[in-house]
């Protein structure tokens, strides 16, 4: 099936879905082609965070506000040292930034970074295919003599499947480093790099935490060189069941029984080391306006997300797990996916989503003032 676009291009661009579908628009960033797999935000804004999160590393985005790139792209606001998505989908995009902010636009830092996107088709058409088939394997096709339709859809359905990724060795640090405590220092905490976002250890770094971020590759040993009060366990992308290190490292973690915080796939690592199982959602979720209630409080929270795979774990009991009782805290009031676990007999604790908001509300920033309580409860 075919969509026509809003506008004319001098450069012609399709994308391709693997169930065939196809739109058509016009070249947005670099020219080329690029495969990966199609996501969908809702964020209305927070772009450049969102194009930097190491999270959506071969994910293709489709944007669902029409208007993109309004603001430019500053050299503040950037998430990581590069955009990792691997293709992007906007509407309508803006044809001059205006922020004071702004050094580029965003069409510019697109080329420059060799991003491939497409711009002028109907991205709502296109969202509600994704919600009601699910997130699929795309390709987009600008430039040069494109190939025929046939020819797309037979190298999308080639491309590598999401489902069995392992990709945070990917996308993490190769060396660790050190983000100081602002101010006086009050712990050390050692952070596992699966993706980890900018914002993440500057917000504890802000509660007088010293962040030691290692590589997804570090031992239990390499995490306990640092004698940490805490360990933290990052976002990033890929598929949990592929995890097995990561779980191992945590499990060392909670064997010690030393306070642990994880956040998005840290939230899956430790499902998975509690024993529970974790599975691919039809769509996933992504944006800054997804409601989640904390059960432990009754507080809905308004949160950043964007993860496609979640946890199995029973919304209705306490559940017993090799370290202790374990329950869900948090949940998502549109489709009642796990989005928190907590343990009752150890300092464990994590959450589906990204309290850090970069981009995105500060409804969650408790969660971190939570692990410092966690610290200094077993410090005491």
């Amino acid at each position: 099936m075919t969509t026509s676009t809003r506008g004319a291009g001098k450069t012609p661009a399709v994308l391709v879905l693997e169930d065939g579908r196809i739109f058509r628009g016009r070249a947005y960033g670099a020219v080329g082609v690029t495969f990966g797999e199609a996501v969908f935000s809702t964020g209305m804004t927070g772009y450049q965070e969102t194009l930097t999160d190491p999270s959506y590393h071969r994910q293709v985005v489709v944007m669902t506000a029409p208007h993109v790139g309004n603001t430019g792209v500053n050299d503040e606001d950037p998430e990581s040292k590069r955009i990792w998505v691997a293709g992007y989908v906007v509407r309508d995009p803006a044809r001059v930034p205006s922020n004071w902010r702004s050094r580029r636009s965003l069409d510019e830092e697109l080329a420059a970074q060799g991003v491939v996107g497409i711009s002028g088709i109907d991205t709502r058409a296109l969202t509600r295919h994704l919600r009601e088939r699910g997130a699929m394997r795309v390709g987009i096709f600008s430039g040069g003599a494109l190939p025929d339709e046939g020819t797309m859809l037979a190298e999308v359905r080639q491309a590598p499947e999401m489902k069995g990724a392992d990709l945070s060795a990917e996308v993490a640090t190769q060396e660790a480093y050190v983000v100081p405590a602002v101010g006086e220092k009050k712990f050390t905490v050692a952070a596992v790099d699966l993706g980890i976002k900018g914002m993440t250890p500057h917000r504890m770094a802000e509660r007088g935490i010293e962040v030691h971020v290692l590589p997804a590759t570090a031992t239990v040993e390499d995490v306990y060189a640092v004698n940490p009060d805490g360990v933290f366990f990052s976002n990033g992308p890929g598929d949990p069941a592929t995890a097995d290190h990561p779980v191992s490292v945590m499990r060392g973690v909670l064997d010690r029984g030393t306070p642990l915080f994880g956040i998005c796939f840290g939230n899956q690592i430790l499902g998975r080391a509690l024993g529970f199982g974790t599975y691919k959602l039809k769509y996933g979720h992504r944006g800054i306006n997804q409601p989640v209630q904390d059960r432990t409080t009754g507080k809905v929270e308004v949160t950043a997300h964007n993860h496609g795979f979640a946890v199995d774990a029973p919304l209705d009991k306490v559940s017993d797990t090799p370290y202790g009782r374990a329950e869900v805290s948090h949940v998502c009031l549109n489709d009642n996916v796990v989005e928190g676990l907590q343990l009752l007999d150890r300092p464990a604790f994590s959450v589906q989503y990204h309290p850090e908001a970069a981009a995105g509300p500060h409804d969650a920033a408790y969660l971190f003032d939570r692990f410092v309580n966690l610290m200094e409860g077993q410090r005491a």
